[in-house]
């Protein structure tokens, strides 16, 4: 991160953004980042579940290989990353779920045996 950094020096992002903005209009918006601490980087963060990663990381080229799952808040919480490059930016993916563990607490079924 550098004090002195301008809005100049987030250009490499921000061209990024436009052009995923031109190549995939019709593609569910992601949350966006665009950081001072990473001025390189773009992320595109999908919050409604993890279908939508598969559809993202297609379109940009991401090989399956190049995916990690995590589990956060005790397994409740899944996680997709992937980073990859486009439009000379560095790109980061991540997608969060619930887990099934977690769905089935939330509808009252507490997942244990009967």
């Amino acid at each position: 991160m550098s004090e002195n950094l301008t809005l100049d020096g987030l250009t490499v992002p921000m061209r990024a953004l436009r052009a995923l903005a031109v190549d995939f209009p019709d593609l569910p918006a992601p949350t966006l980042e665009i950081s001072t601490i990473w001025p390189k980087r773009l992320e595109l963060s999908l919050h409604n579940g993890l279908g939508l990663f598969e559809t993202w990381r297609v379109a940009l080229g991401i090989a399956p290989d190049d995916v990690q799952f995590r589990e956060q808040s005790d397994g409740r919480t899944w996680v997709l990353l992937a980073s990859g490059e486009f439009a000379g930016a560095e790109l980061k993916l991540i997608a969060y779920g619930d887990s099934p563990d977690s769905l089935r607490e939330s509808s009252g079924d507490g997942g244990g045996d009967a």
